[in-house]
């Protein structure tokens, strides 16, 4: 990697930039349960309108021996190859209202120098919030609302939303990263953890998605319409329910999962969340998840899912 390389290149014809503008960061990387954050890139990308800012640049960031492009072979020849992208867009919502969307990979190196460059794009924007979101899998049924654990300095979400407020260490991500540098600097920030069904973390769960646009529009008031991601949902769950109905192992966990969700729930004592609800593991069962969730990822697949899209 070059010494001094610059970490990204703003784009020629970059629109202006009206500020004090809501910050979205959506990072794929070391989890991305039911492919929640990947999906959301590809919404926020393909059916809003976005313009590029500032394009990172993939030859300092990014190790591609990891997370490998995508070439299409044709017959006899090469026809496309798809690197990664990481972005700094302008993006409007389902209603037109502006707001500044950080998307793609989470960068392999240099997340000090990263995370300098992202705090002075805030700063230069002016930028009003920051949320951010990642999903992990959690023994909870699909057959109950997802429910998220909230972080950072915004109070009012995470009495609203967090569901389980855990005391425990987990494995960084550049958003920790991130929102632990806007903390420091007094930027209001919030990190929504989409807390995924175990069972469906390697699939691509459009409700994991639908959950993300519930976070988002709860941090900042955007509004998203969903509708092809609902009625993927609708499709989806029929085909999981079809296998349940199939398999009486199956619908003795599903069972088990949900008398433990609506026992918690039942029980709860913290403030009831105007849009996600889920069960609450203990530490020791996140832990155990995680150790189970990274034993079965294939070797240096870091980014499932995500090279082709972010």
């Amino acid at each position: 990697m070059p010494q001094n390389a610059p970490l990204f290149e703003r784009a020629a014809s970059a629109p202006p930039v009206p500020r004090g503008l809501p910050l979205v960061i959506a990072l794929t990387g070391f989890t991305d349960a039911g492919g929640a954050v990947s999906q959301l890139i590809d919404v926020m990308r393909d059916d809003l309108q976005s313009l590029p800012l500032a394009v990172f640049d993939n030859d300092v960031l990014l190790d591609y021996r990891a997370r490998r492009p995508l070439v299409t072979f044709d017959g006899d020849h090469l026809s496309e190859y798809r690197p990664s992208r990481l972005e700094l867009s302008l993006v409007r919502d389902a209603i037109g209202q502006p707001f500044l969307l950080l998307a793609g990979y989470e960068p392999d190196f240099v997340w000090e120098g990263f995370a300098r460059a992202v705090l002075a794009f805030a700063e230069e924007y002016q930028v009003s919030t920051v949320t951010w979101l990642h999903a992990i899998p959690m023994p909870v049924p699909h057959t109950r609302p997802i429910g998220t654990t909230v972080s950072g300095t915004r109070r009012e979400l995470t009495e609203a939303h967090s569901v389980w407020k855990p005391h425990t260490q987990v494995p960084g991500t550049v958003g920790h990263l991130l929102e632990y540098r806007f903390t420091q600097q007094g930027t209001p920030v919030a990190g929504f953890v989409l807390l995924v069904p175990h069972y469906l973390g390697d699939t691509e769960y459009p409700a994991a998605t639908l959950a993300a646009l519930d976070s988002i529009t709860a941090a900042t008031g955007l509004v998203f319409t969903g509708d092809d991601l609902r009625a993927r949902n609708r499709e989806f769950i029929q085909r999981v329910q079809e296998q349940v109905d199939d398999n009486d192992e199956l619908r003795r966990m599903l069972r088990g999962l949900e008398d433990r969700y609506d026992a918690y729930m039942a029980g709860s004592t913290q403030a009831a969340p105007m849009v996600h609800t889920g069960d609450l593991p203990s530490a020791d069962e996140l832990a155990a998840e995680l150790e189970r969730f990274l034993a079965t990822r294939p070797a240096g697949d870091d980014d499932k899912g995500g090279a082709p899209r972010g």
